[in-house]
């Protein structure tokens, strides 16, 4: 089962007029992130992924997606977050790279929201656990700080390995 991010027809994903953005948000452990949904192909439950010896310990290996082979990461592991195993709740993020397709692990995948440009803070420079360089800010929500992710920096990062299994 997969759910497809669909746009409502006559909405923009981005309105810049009103300064709004979407971001799917998902969560590593007790941490929320957040990607711009037009990053988002896709969101897919769990299924068979194939190992590829001699890679980054955060590659899981490939998927095949509707005859497409797509790579897929462990974001929790790229993070450099302790393992976890995985729950009715995991998904796949099939995500848009230029023209190719990455699949990141995430722990949950939890809504798509609507976000103020206003609502959004630049990343405190204090902030050095995964970079700033991989942050496009943080919204404060109601108990919780969204963590807003620039997935093509980071998933750009692993360029080479994903070269390295065919893929990109």
């Amino acid at each position: 089962m997969s759910t497809t991010i669909t746009q409502p027809a006559g909405e923009s994903r981005t309105t810049e007029s009103t300064g709004t953005r979407q971001m799917v948000s998902f969560h590593l452990g007790a941490e929320i992130y957040g990607v711009e949904i037009t990053k988002v192909r896709e969101i897919i439950l769990m299924c068979e992924i194939t190992e590829v010896p001699q890679t980054p310990h955060y590659v899981r290996g490939l998927i095949n997606l509707r005859n497409t082979v797509i790579p897929v990461i462990d974001l929790r592991t790229r993070f450099g977050l302790p393992t976890m195993e995985q729950s009715q709740d995991s998904r796949i993020l099939v995500i848009h790279i230029g023209q190719k397709m990455v699949g990141i692990v995430v722990d949950g995948v939890d809504e798509v929201l609507r976000i103020s440009t206003d609502q959004i803070a630049p990343t405190p420079d204090t902030v050095v656990s995964m970079g700033n360089e991989y942050l496009n800010g943080l919204v404060k929500m109601e108990n919780q700080i969204l963590i807003l992710l620039d997935i093509d920096k980071i998933l750009g990062d692993d360029r080479e390995v994903l070269e390295s299994i065919g893929q990109m």
